[in-house]
């Protein structure tokens, strides 16, 4: 099963971290959430409304937005457009027209570092420039939760950094974070809590410092070279 009773909570105002191996299920667990795969039991939850009978734009429109691991450009729009398709989409859209649309698209570029590529063809961005579109297209959405999909593979050391500090700051503006990632500096920079899944179970959830010492998430994610390493920084 790609998740097997998965029971989570996001609290508002959270930064939760989600990690696991490959395969665990953890692309899986956002496309369900965001309703691009509907449950096959269970119940999804937002604000105490049931929305586990639902599709992606009406997540968006009530205050859910994600990003894709492999990401998902309209290729045939500038960066510009891209981000204005957000902004217009998402749980704001309803009350922009579409000159503001553009408006709220150029100053979410500008944030995320992007406002010299602003007249870019999406088609011809690196792949670092795609994951910052993918996040600030979900990020003109204006959502209350913001699901990221690995935005930082792919990226090196200076600019990992420069995205948590990123994402600290959207924190700070009142948006909820649940962040899926590989990369341990960021998880461990960012997350209140982390929940790590493992052939689509849940073995673990609880603050980043129990999680990262628990045996089960050793042995089935992080490895002794990751403990040692970390014991031999700590000394």
């Amino acid at each position: 099963m790609a998740l097997s009773n998965v029971n989570m909570t996001l609290h508002e105002g959270e930064i939760l971290g989600v990690i696991g191996p490959n395969g665990a299920g953890k692309t899986t667990f956002i496309n369900v959430v965001t309703a691009l795969y509907p449950p096959s039991s269970g119940k999804i939850e937002f604000l105490g409304r049931d929305v586990s009978v639902s599709h992606p734009h009406r997540m968006g429109r009530i205050g859910l937005a994600r990003t894709f691991q492999v990401v998902r450009p309209f290729r045939n729009l500038s960066v510009l457009e891209n981000v204005a398709v957000g902004a217009m989409f998402g749980a704001g859209g309803a009350k922009r027209s579409a000159s503001e649309a553009f408006g709220r698209a150029e100053q979410v570029l500008t944030r995320v570092g992007m406002k010299d590529k602003i007249s870019a063809d999406a088609s011809r961005l690196t792949i670092p420039d795609l994951k910052r579109l993918e996040l600030a297209r979900a990020l003109a959405m204006d959502p209350k939760v913001l699901l990221l999909d690995e935005v930082m593979a792919g990226l090196h050391t200076a600019e990992i950094d420069r995205a948590v500090e990123l994402l600290k700051q959207i924190h700070a503006d009142g948006i909820s974070l649940l962040v899926v990632e590989h990369v341990m500096k960021a998880i461990k920079a960012l997350s209140h809590r982390i929940m790590v899944l493992d052939f689509g179970k849940k073995i673990a959830d609880d603050a980043p410092d129990v999680v990262l010492n628990d045996p089960n998430v050793i042995a089935a994610y992080l490895g002794q070279r990751y403990m040692q390493r970390q014991h031999e920084k700590a000394g």
